[in-house]
This record gives C-alpha cells, sequence and structure tokens, in this order.
C-alpha cells in the first residue's frame, strides 16, 4: 500500500543513473501484468541513451518533453490490432502494465511518468521497432529531482464514498 500511496506522476529527474538490476525488476512486474487469455501482447525497448533519449521525446513533443530528462523510458511496442475489440483488449492490457511498472517503479523510490506516442515515424526511427507494430505508449523512470516518494497523506482524489457505490448505484 505504501508504494500505490506514494506514486505520483514524476517529470523532473536527477541524473542519477538508474541500476540495470532495477530496471529489471521494473520490467519483470510489467512482464507479469494480466492480460486478456493470457495473451501478453507487449514488447518493451528501453532507451537509457540520453541521445536517442532526446529524440524519443519527439515522438509526442506536446507531452512528452520529460522523456528526453528521464534516466531511462520503457516504450510499449505492440503488433498492430486486427480489428477493433483486439485494440480495445491491447489498450486494456497495457494500461495494466503501466500501473505494474510505475508501482513498481515506486516500491524502488524511482519516479515515473507516462507518455503517448503521436509521431510513429519518429518512434520507429528511435526505437527500430519492424513494420507492423506501433510504440503505444512510454514510460520516463528517473529519480524525483523535487522530492522524494513517499506515501501522501492529503492525496487529491475523490473522497472513498463518493468513488464506491455498494451493491447499486
Amino acid at each position: 500500500m505504501d508504494s500505490i500511496r506514494a506514486r505520483r506522476n514524476v517529470r523532473q529527474y536527477t541524473d542519477q543513473p538508474i541500476t540495470r538490476e532495477d530496471l529489471e525488476r521494473i520490467l519483470d512486474a510489467g512482464r507479469r501484468a494480466p492480460s486478456a487469455n493470457n495473451w501478453q501482447p507487449w514488447n518493451f525497448v528501453v532507451v537509457t541513451d540520453r541521445a536517442a533519449l532526446v529524440e524519443l521525446a519527439k515522438a509526442w513533443e506536446m507531452g512528452g518533453r520529460h522523456i528526453a530528462r528521464s534516466a531511462a523510458t520503457v516504450a510499449f511496442v505492440v503488433k498492430e490490432p486486427e480489428d477493433a475489440r483486439q485494440r480495445d483488449l491491447v489498450m486494456y492490457d497495457l494500461g495494466q502494465v503501466t500501473a505494474n511498472i510505475m508501482l513498481a517503479a515506486a516500491d524502488l523510490g524511482i519516479g515515473s511518468g507516462h507518455s503517448a506516442v503521436r509521431d510513429q515515424a519518429q518512434a520507429q526511427r528511435v526505437l527500430g521497432f519492424p513494420a507492423g507494430y506501433f510504440a503505444a505508449f512510454m514510460v520516463g523512470l528517473g529519480y524525483p529531482a523535487d522530492r522524494p516518494l513517499r506515501p501522501l497523506r492529503r492525496p487529491n482524489r475523490r473522497s472513498l464514498d463518493e468513488v464506491v457505490h455498494w451493491d447499486h448505484w
């Protein structure tokens, strides 16, 4: 629960690198996310090279600027869906991957910030994924520059009573 309560979007990072061991732990958490029929449609491309991170951030310049400053970014690359139903399943499954990765990072004191990917050609140039695939999302990782992660006492969230409906609406 502490990791859940401490996790927040972090988009300003220190220069401290993330160890390979910690990255693998975070990626393993993502790999273990549930998926429809255990489909596991994801591939993770991990970028740690500064020049590549700067170029990758251009895949969504409006909201992905933090990618350029991250210590590492994980791009989720998946096969182009065959139909709308499969696309819905991919997006749902990647949401679960994102949550697992962000929580595992928070558990290690590592901040995370998600990003969409608007420019697929730019993402493909940087990441090198084959035709027939697309970069769905990215998660930037790094140690928070502003304050360490710790459980928030007063999160900016709707109250439990406002969100939960027991037995019916």
